[in-house]
């Protein structure tokens, strides 16, 4: 977690260090990135960095924990956009992380998923937790339409949840490190959606 310092900064100059820290780990994975060249692209000596994040992998989680935020946010705003199909909205955050025009945004989150540990992986995913939904879990239980799928209790719904949060990691790691076209990660990642759809068993 970034200090006090860094959140009392001007939106400019936290800017500018979020868009150093984010050039420095799309172009290399968290254990290659290099202070320096965070220092270099933001103009700040050494001596800055530390008054705002203790190393670099604060820094590095600082930045994945925001993209974790934002994937939580697109989720609930797909749930609108798509009438509640729970299958819809995760497909198309599947999707948009897959096609992202931002390049750097791109890098960054290619990186992220080659270099996947446990902790990466528990910020990746932490707003899809038991803890984080339940605290807008009323929100989401209300948005999901129920119609299409077969469970009883809100308990259901968040396994359910879990589970294709599970094959969406899984499929994008996949597609990443075998270098698929979009195309092909997309009826691979679809297939699977739709055997979870139809159920294993007669």
């Amino acid at each position: 977690m970034p200090k006090q310092t860094f959140f009392n900064l001007n939106e400019e100059k936290k800017q500018t260090l979020i868009d150093a820290a984010k050039k420095e780990f799309s172009r290399v994975s968290l254990y290659e990135a290099s202070i320096s060249n965070i220092l270099k692209t933001a103009a700040i000596p050494r001596g800055s960095f530390y008054q705002y994040f203790e190393d670099k992998e604060d820094a590095f989680f600082y930045l994945l924990n925001e993209h974790a935020k934002e994937r939580h946010e697109h989720l609930i705003s797909n749930l609108r956009k798509y009438d509640g199909d729970l299958f819809e909205a995760i497909e198309d955050i599947y999707h948009s992380v897959l096609t992202s025009e931002d390049a750097g945004q791109s890098n960054f989150i290619r990186n992220v998923l080659l270099n996947m540990n446990y902790k990466i992986e528990n910020t990746f995913s932490k707003y899809l937790t038991e803890e984080a939904l339940n605290n807008r879990y009323h929100e989401i239980y209300e948005l999901v339409s129920t119609e299409q799928l077969n469970f009883s209790t809100e308990k259901e719904l968040f396994h359910i949840i879990q589970i294709l949060t599970a094959i969406t990691f899984h499929n994008l790691i996949h597609s990443v490190s075998n270098e698929l076209t979009i195309e092909d990660a997309m009826k691979k990642y679809q297939l699977e959606i739709e055997l979870l759809k139809v159920g294993l068993c007669r």
